[in-house]
């Protein structure tokens, strides 16, 4: 049978894995969370990016954000096997203030949530961090070290974001796999620790 689907080629879960967990990918507008979740996929992931219009001109501050073009309007979405028994299914959410609603429905039966921060721009990570502690999602922070960005000490960061002692904090290139990778991991360990605690 020639049908276009079964020239399709599927990326099925392994069948070693035995436990998936959903995590968001969150941040303010423009931090690296679409190009986060394609670094790190194992299957083509799903982006609802649109190009950014005139409509825009006042509601999305592009100040800091170059030649940015398109913007994520719904989520991105993709897939890593962790490990042999574990797969984690990444929703990255849309960082401007109007999607607030979508992110509560993304939310719902989420883990936790890796929220990207970029240092040019820490303030607006306020907003981001504020939505998931009303709704009690845990997180650990990632700072996405853009190029010609100043790097700070992570106390820095830490006392400018307000961050508890427990909170994980990682840096990573969201254009690199394995700096990613890392910061997943120890989100996942973070919130693996924190279940157990609260048993």
């Amino acid at each position: 049978m020639g049908s276009a689907l079964s020239r399709l080629d599927v990326n099925y879960v392994p069948e070693t894995v035995t436990r998936s967990v959903k995590l968001l990918v969150a941040g303010n507008f423009g931090v690296g969370k679409t190009t986060f979740v394609s670094s790190v996929s194992e299957i083509t992931p799903l982006r609802t990016e649109e190009t950014i219009t005139e409509a825009s001109i006042g509601i999305d501050d592009m100040a800091g954000l170059g030649s940015k073009t398109e913007t994520t309007v719904a989520m991105d979405f993709g897939r890593i096997t962790l490990n042999p028994q574990l797969a984690l299914y990444l929703f990255g959410t849309p960082g401007q203030q109007r999607f607030v609603p979508l992110w509560e429905e993304l939310a719902r039966g989420a883990l936790g949530a890796l929220v990207l921060v970029d240092t040019r721009r820490i303030e607006r990570s306020d907003e981001v961090l504020s939505v998931l502690e009303e709704r009690g999602v845990p997180y650990s922070v990632a700072v996405n070290a853009f190029e010609g960005a100043k790097r700070f000490p992570p106390e820095e960061i830490r006392d400018a974001l307000d961050l508890t002692p427990e909170t994980p904090l990682t840096v990573l290139d969201a254009r690199d796999r394995g700096t990613c990778l890392q910061s997943l991991v120890t989100l996942v360990e973070f919130l693996f620790h924190r279940q157990e605690s609260l048993l």
